[in-house]
This record gives structure tokens, C-alpha cells and sequence, in this order.
């Protein structure tokens, strides 16, 4: 059984108001992937609607505790990683700058080596009737629609930086 994101209660998926699950296998090992994933302000790389990604305090990597801003289909966000587990596990939570509503995200990774690379899963929840009406009713599917081409790009990025050539 392969590991999943721990939630804290409040975004447990069973009482949040949106969930995706993603997951693909990576032709690459598990420390690619890791550096692609902690290096937030490259995540365009890879992934171009990721693109306005700035690291707070100077640092160059996400670690724990670190605080990062971001714009993600065209809002503002504040992030804090909220779990820090090298080479295994990556979380952060998420609120929308300007957002009355008190709305909130929580966004984890989990990496796990296989016998040919790196397992990448990635489950978010968001919680509040900020994000229930701009993903959940205007672009139902969205959320799991952005994370999959998240996924398939890191892993198609990895497996480049490592070599494989998919043949």
C-alpha cells in the first residue's frame, strides 16, 4: 500500500468542499523528483501554469516551515509547507490573499521509490466557499484536470533529467 497525504482534521477529504487525487509512475529517481518539487520558483519548468512562484526570506528551496507566495489561475495565494520530509513528503497549507470567506487549501506530495523510478501522488483539499465557486461550480473537474498535467509534467521532466528517453 502506498503512502497518501496526511491531512490535518479541518481538510480531511471526507469534510472538504473539493478533493483530486493524482498520481503517475517516473522513470526517474526519487531524488530528481525531490529537487523539482522543493524548487518552487522553477515549477514553470515543468509545469507553465506555475509560473509567479516567490520564495519568502531569501530562500531557495521550499523546507519547513517556509513561506512562498504564488498566483494559481489567476489569484493570489499565501502558502506556509507544513510538512517537510526529504525525499518522501512535501505539504503546504493555503489561503487566497484578499479572500473574506476564510477559504483554505491544504496540498501534499508523497514520493515513494519503485523498482524503475518514483510512485509521485499528490492529493489536494480545499475547504470554504471561496474556492466551492470559482473551481467547484465555474470549472467543475478543474482541480483534478490541474493536477494531472502537474504530475505528468514533473514526471516527464524528471525522466528527462535522468536520461530516459522513453524507449
Amino acid at each position: 500500500m502506498l503512502d497518501k497525504v496526511i491531512f490535518p482534521a479541518d481538510h480531511d477529504p471526507r469534510v472538504s468542499s473539493l478533493y483530486a487525487l493524482n498520481e503517475i509512475d517516473a522513470r526517474a529517481p526519487i531524488e530528481t523528483v525531490w529537487k523539482l518539487l522543493v524548487e518552487a520558483g522553477s515549477w514553470f519548468e515543468h509545469f507553465p501554469a506555475e509560473n509567479r512562484i516567490s520564495i519568502l526570506g531569501g530562500a531557495r528551496e521550499l523546507g519547513p516551515g517556509t513561506r512562498f507566495t504564488r498566483v494559481t489561475v489567476g489569484f493570489a495565494m499565501s502558502c506556509r509547507v507544513t510538512e517537510h520530509v526529504p525525499m518522501r513528503r512535501l505539504a503546504w497549507s493555503t489561503t487566497v490573499e484578499g479572500d473574506e470567506t476564510g477559504s483554505t487549501a491544504y496540498h501534499g506530495w508523497v514520493l515513494t521509490p519503485t523498482a524503475t523510478g518514483t510512485h509521485i501522488l499528490t492529493e489536494e483539499t480545499l475547504q470554504g466557499p471561496f474556492y466551492l465557486e470559482e473551481i467547484g461550480r465555474k470549472a467543475p473537474g478543474a482541480l483534478y484536470d490541474y493536477h494531472q498535467t502537474w504530475v505528468e509534467g514533473l514526471a516527464k521532466r524528471a525522466e528527462a533529467l535522468a536520461g530516459y528517453s522513453g524507449a
